[in-house]
């Protein structure tokens, strides 16, 4: 490369256009002392470099081939399909210092509202029924002998929900990004990230499982000032098995619905997480209770198969590392994907606590509990996709673009777009939580009550809870996730473990705090009718929701 002459508008003579001369003229290169290069055979057009719109420090004009090794710049993606405008002949004058500051100048197409608004609404509404559905079968089994003599599951359920979102929407997150970057366009490519993504979460469900099995473990004790043994296995082989089995087949569900979304220029990031989330909890949920349920009725005279269990996941570990360290798409993962997923689940854990210890108090705490944890946790996945995946098309890793800051103020970084592109978004799934919300509960009230219980009190304190948790969630996601892009670490595979964890602590406290409140007015849920036909009181009565084993 030659470096470029010092005259600017030699070069843009020979473009004929007055507009690129007057833009060189005084996109001039920081006199401390920072070099460039240009060359006309380079075959990257050229960005103009521009630094926060207060400053002034339109920096240079660089190559987009740039590799970023200049700490002090925001530079575009070579992942833009879209053409700079500013340097496009004609492309119109205006203020140079707003080109990339406007959210209609982004490097990256923007989505119109409607198009986000339909490619959300729909898997959404299937989140609606799944957490609708995890919530209905948790107010059912709760009844069972196992979840009356073993209370420790209880614990469980929000860490291995938990659990299953993180690790199968930061999958979710990872491939989206991939597609919207057009890095799966090859078969071969494609079967690598899937065996690679799989295998790894595999690895991620098989340690994190037994760890919140120990956790349910030690907590219990502690609550109950006893330890038996017999009940621990159980604990962990559940929890090893629901993990494991639930993730898998997840897992293939969401390759199917992106390369599904990409093959019909639909954005992965709406569809994607929340079907991870929404389906998942069904699953998690009947698993957990099907394998407990099975092996709690032959723990006395068959307690070496929980042993059998637990030794089999082990013995496949080491295989499953073994595919996850030879991939290269996985293997960075693999090493620094832990601290996020661990930490999420002690979050999680607390969230546990508060069910384990509203489940005997509050009549149908547990039929909205999955619903609220849900919908929060499947909304502000959508929102941490999106951003991660802007930031991957408009920055490179470390650097904060000049479109936005770490921190924002609250109305800015969720209601006022002018300058921040995800607040749209923001607000799109803030208004459909709403009567999304509504919907929800009045179903998941009928068919748990067998008729229409709830009134206005219920409607309102529910409403208001879950809107300072969806809301603490988004703002707290632009925080979290610019933050790990400023300090270099990816958000896909690090935000959304902690989002969905904090979700579930919110979730669960904000719930029970409404509970309390309506306690407190005399409006207690489910007091005005009880539910028809007797509870459910053995595990023999499994057969209602799984069949015959």
């Amino acid at each position: 490369m030659s470096n470029l002459p010092e005259n600017n508008n030699d070069i843009a003579k020979k473009n004929g256009s007055r507009e690129i001369a007057d833009l060189f003229s005084d996109a001039l290169f920081d006199r401390k002392g920072i070099n460039g290069h240009y060359t006309p055979a380079d075959n990257y057009r050229p960005f103009t470099i521009f630094g926060h719109e207060n400053d002034n420090d339109r920096l240079s004009v660089l190559p987009a081939s740039t590799t970023g090794s200049l700490s002090s710049i925001t530079t575009t993606s070579v992942a833009s399909s879209e053409p700079d405008r500013g340097l496009e002949p004609g492309g119109g004058g205006g203020d140079g210092d707003e080109k990339l500051t406007r959210v209609d100048d982004l490097p990256y197409r923007q989505e119109e509202w409607w198009q986000t608004t339909l490619q959300v609404s729909i898997p959404f509404l299937i989140a609606g029924i799944g957490t609708i559905g995890a919530g209905i079968i948790l107010g059912r089994v709760e009844h069972w002998k196992v979840f009356i003599h073993i209370s420790e599951l209880f614990i469980l359920v929000p860490a291995l929900l938990g659990l299953k979102g993180n690790l199968d929407m930061c999958l979710a997150s990872r491939l989206s990004t991939q597609a919207n970057l057009g890095n799966m366009n090859s078969a071969r490519e494609i079967v690598q990230m899937v065996i690679g993504n799989i295998a790894l979460v595999q690895v991620q469900a098989t340690v994190a499982a037994f760890i919140v099995g120990i956790f349910a473990i030690i907590v219990g004790a502690a609550m109950n000032g006893v330890f038996e043994f017999d009940h621990a296995m159980l604990l962990i082989a559940s929890s090893m098995f629901t993990a494991t089995s639930s993730c898998f087949v997840l897992d293939f569900v969401l390759v199917a619905v992106i390369l599904l979304s990409s093959r019909f220029r639909m954005n992965p990031d709406n569809l994607a997480t929340p079907l991870a989330a929404s389906i998942g909890d069904v699953v998690s949920i009947s698993l957990l209770s099907f394998i407990a349920s099975l092996l709690f009725e032959n723990l006395e005279t068959h307690i070496w198969v929980t042993f059998v269990v637990v030794a089999g996941y082990f013995i496949l570990l080491p295989f499953w590392v073994y595919i996850v360290f030879r991939n290269k798409y996985t293997r960075p993962v693999l090493s620094t994907g832990w601290v996020p997923v661990l930490s999420a689940l002690f979050i999680s854990g607390l969230g546990g606590l508060v069910l384990d210890a509203a489940v005997g108090v509050y009549d149908g705490f547990v039929v909205f509990q999955p619903i609220i944890n849900g919908i929060g946790g499947n909304l502000v996945s959508v929102q941490a996709s999106k951003i991660s995946t802007m930031l991957h098309q408009s920055s490179i890793l470390g650097i904060v673009p000049p479109h936005t800051n770490i921190f924002e103020l609250p109305w800015r970084a969720l209601f006022n777009g002018g300058k921040i592109p995800y607040a749209k978004s923001a607000r799109i799934l803030i208004l459909m939580s709403i009567p999304g919300q509504v919907l929800f509960i009045f179903v998941a009230d009928y068919i748990h009550m067998s008729s229409s219980t709830i009134g206005l009190p219920f409607v309102l304190s529910y409403l208001t809870v879950s809107l300072v948790q969806i809301m603490s969630l988004l703002y707290i996601a632009h925080i979290i996730i610019h933050a790990m892009w400023k300090w270099k670490i990816d958000p896909d595979n690090s935000a959304i473990p902690y989002l969905t964890a904090l979700g579930d602590l919110l979730g669960s406290s904000l719930l029970l705090i409404a509970f309390l409140f309506l306690t407190t007015i005399g409006h207690d849920y489910g007091e005005s009718q009880e539910a028809i036909g007797p509870p459910i009181a053995d595990s023999q009565h499994s057969s209602d929701i799984f069949g015959a084993y």
